[in-house]
């Protein structure tokens, strides 16, 4: 039996890194006060009483919807604290999706921000017992409106200090061990095929993942984060927060979503060690920034047309996107989508020091992955430690096959679906992923893409429509892509870039008619050019304009079942 001195908790092994880092920073706004893990264990410690108080026990469901913030930390690791299990809810889910992740977790209280309450405000659920504003952690009377949370923001300070009082009254009372096999955290996942289920992790699972992610990535307490995707999503909470804490190193936040505006001067004052970022934000920095910038100068164009020159000039590149992320930048880890092959070829001539990483939200996430520096193209790595990988049924001739995977990160089952969890979790430990890959000799894995994508070709090949959407998305006027089957035969939506083809109407003064003849060329040119590259069973017969971007998960992978369907009549 396990010892509880020994056990893999959240509680626990927080308080180890609190005790052994007490002075270190650990999270913050990147232009804040920063938290010292002192700070930060009795920030924890007070709203986990606070919440035992207000009745709050073993297994009761709290939900959290707000923005990146230290306060968010603060209310996951306080409710995981006493035995209760966390639900974050991603911001960008509509209120109807809030709504059923609160209706089916059953949550019996809610941390909101002001900037998400409108999305609670008009719920009656009678388990929902308790509402926190997260900004300050002060109570939300159920019938309050959303001008009246100026008020709680104002009267913030004092009900801290109650908080605090409350937390002395407590000390000590704090119900029920907490044990690595209980509960920690329902992550409600917004899929690429349209189907939101309750991923039911526990403390194992998380900290398991956490332990051998930070040693694969040599994490300590010298390190500083950036962080940039939703705390929601298991990828940035595993990686971006429990790791990190569980190491001693430091977070660091921003007030807005990431844009350049934002992300540039935060980059700046934090000079990150460690960046998490999914495929499209290094993929639009190194397209939109770093080669414009490389074909502007007629001398370096011609340059890139030598490999050994253009490794060269990659290089140089390189340095200058390291500076862009401060200067200080060990790892940018990249997960949660496939990233383009020409922008990966990029990083490795340019030195930049990356990594892939391969995960679920059902694995709590990581998979697979390696450091900066055994990095091989187009691979995800190995398996992690503690994780073991097979692939089911392997095609003779390529290796490939389903990814199955087993080991302590792999999830307790679907919250409140047997059925499903059957579906995809044996009785021994094995979870069919859904993806498709293969392994090289040395055991490192490649994904070639996800089972329900496949496309059976006209005489029974598999085409995956992620490899084409790679090989269209190199044309500079496509900003993204999705290819899928109608009708017998392949067809593609593209999102073109339109302030590239806005600038290129301006300076040829072209009339609306005009500009959509443009287009129409532009399109016929990229399904040439993608013909001409791709093998005869996985050429397109038509191409169609995307006008509006395509909606995405937290990670930025296309809803694809909300696009594939009959193909409109604006397409050639």
């Amino acid at each position: 039996m396990t010892n509880e001195s020994t056990e893999r908790t959240l509680p626990r092994l927080l308080t180890r890194s609190a005790d052994l880092n007490p002075d270190r920073e650990s999270l913050s706004f990147y232009d804040g006060a920063k938290l010292s893990y002192r700070q930060l264990k009795d920030s924890i410690d007070h709203i986990a009483a606070f919440l035992a108080e207000r009745g709050i026990v073993h297994g009761d469901r709290v939900a959290i919807l707000s923005e990146n913030s230290p306060h968010w930390g603060i209310a996951y690791f306080a409710v995981v604290s006493i035995g209760a299990i966390a639900v974050p809810v991603l911001a960008d889910f509509h209120p109807t999706e809030v709504h059923h992740v609160l209706r089916h977790s059953e949550a019996k209280a809610v941390f909101v921000s002001d900037r998400y309450y409108a999305k609670i405000e008009d719920t009656h659920f009678d388990h929902l017992k308790l509402r926190i504003l997260i900004d300050d952690f002060s109570i939300i009377d159920p019938h309050t409106s959303k001008s009246g949370l100026k008020k709680l923001l104002a009267d913030g300070e004092q009900e801290l200090k109650r908080i605090k009082i409350l937390a002395l009254k407590w000390a000590g009372r704090i119900p029920t061990r907490v044990r690595e096999e209980d509960a920690a955290a329902i992550i409600y996942t917004s899929g690429t095929m349209g189907h939101t289920k309750g991923v039911l992790l526990t403390h194992r699972n998380l900290v398991s993942n956490a332990l051998a992610t930070g040693e694969l990535a040599a994490l300590d307490c010298r390190d500083r984060l950036l962080s940039l995707l939703p705390l929601a999503h298991v990828y940035e909470c595993t990686l971006g927060l429990i790791t990190p804490l569980l190491m001693g190193a430091s977070v660091a936040y921003v007030h807005k979503p990431p844009t350049a505006a934002v992300l540039l001067p935060a980059l700046a004052a934090v000079r990150p060690t460690i960046v998490l970022a999914v495929p499209l934000l290094i993929e639009k920095m190194v397209r939109s920034k770093v080669w414009p910038e490389i074909r502007s100068k007629k001398i370096l164009n011609l340059a890139c047309k030598v490999p050994t020159l253009r490794k060269k000039v990659n290089r140089i590149a390189g340095k200058r996107l390291l500076e862009t992320f401060g200067g200080s930048l060990r790892l940018l880890c990249i997960g949660g989508a496939g990233l383009a092959p020409d922008v990966e070829a990029f990083l490795r001539e340019a030195g930049f020091p990356y990594s892939i990483g391969y995960g679920l939200t059902e694995t709590s996430p990581l998979v697979a992955g390696t450091n900066a520096a055994e990095t091989r193209f187009r691979s995800t790595g190995k398996a992690l430690r503690g994780i073991e990988i097979r692939i089911d049924g392997p095609d003779p001739k390529t290796g490939e096959g389903e990814i199955l995977v087993r080991g302590d990160s792999v999830m307790k089952g679907y919250y409140r679906d047997p059925e499903r969890t059957a579906e995809i979790l044996s009785e021994d430990g094995w979870l069919r992923t859904g993806d498709l890959g293969c392994f090289d000799a040395d055991a490192f894995l490649y994904i070639k893409g996800r089972l329900k994508n496949v496309i059976l070709g006209p005489s029974g090949e598999n085409i995956y429509p992620e490899v084409i959407e790679s090989v269209i998305n190199r044309s500079e006027e496509v900003l993204e892509s999705l290819v899928f089957e109608t009708s017998g035969r392949l067809a593609a939506k593209i999102h073109l870039d339109y302030d590239r083809l806005g600038a290129y109407a301006a300076e040829k003064k072209l009339d609306e008619a005009q500009v959509r003849e443009h287009i129409g060329r532009v399109l016929e040119e990229i399904k040439h050019r993608v013909n001409e590259s791709v093998a005869s069973f996985s050429r397109l017969s038509r191409v169609i304009e995307q006008h509006d971007p395509f909606e995405k998960t937290p990670t930025q992978k296309i809803k694809r079942f909300l696009y594939i369907e009959a193909a409109p009549a604006d397409s050639v």
